[in-house]
């Protein structure tokens, strides 16, 4: 996956189509070994983006957790439906990976400059 915590996306497809936010959390999902050999597990490969996909959770009261009743929360959200904006010329693009030096380099593949400073 192209994405990394603290990254700024947009959404491209959904309810939230054009928002923009920080990445705050990424899902990598396993194979389970279920009823099929090597199936993924269906949560894989997910985003937890600020102000995006909100869905209301009821909760309930507990000692020492926070308050109960409905909360807005963020739920993941697939990698595929969101796209890396490029720091330098601030648009949505598709990510080259440069290998030079013994290190991997995010490239824009728009502007051409390194997204990872």
């Amino acid at each position: 996956m192209k994405i990394k915590k603290g990254d700024i996306v947009e959404v491209i497809t959904g309810k939230d189509a054009g928002k923009r936010g920080e990445v705050q959390r990424v899902v990598r999902g396993k194979f389970k070994y279920g009823r099929k050999k090597g199936q993924k597990d269906p949560n894989h490969d997910r985003v937890v983006v600020a102000g995006v996909n909100l869905v209301v959770k009821h909760q309930r009261p507990q000692p020492g957790v926070q308050q109960a009743g409905r909360i807005t929360v963020e739920a993941p959200i697939h990698h595929s439906n969101v796209m890396l904006v490029c720091p330098n010329c601030d648009k949505p693009t598709r990510v080259k990976i440069d290998r030079s030096e013994g290190k991997k380099i995010r490239i824009c593949k728009k502007c051409g400059k390194p997204i990872d400073k």
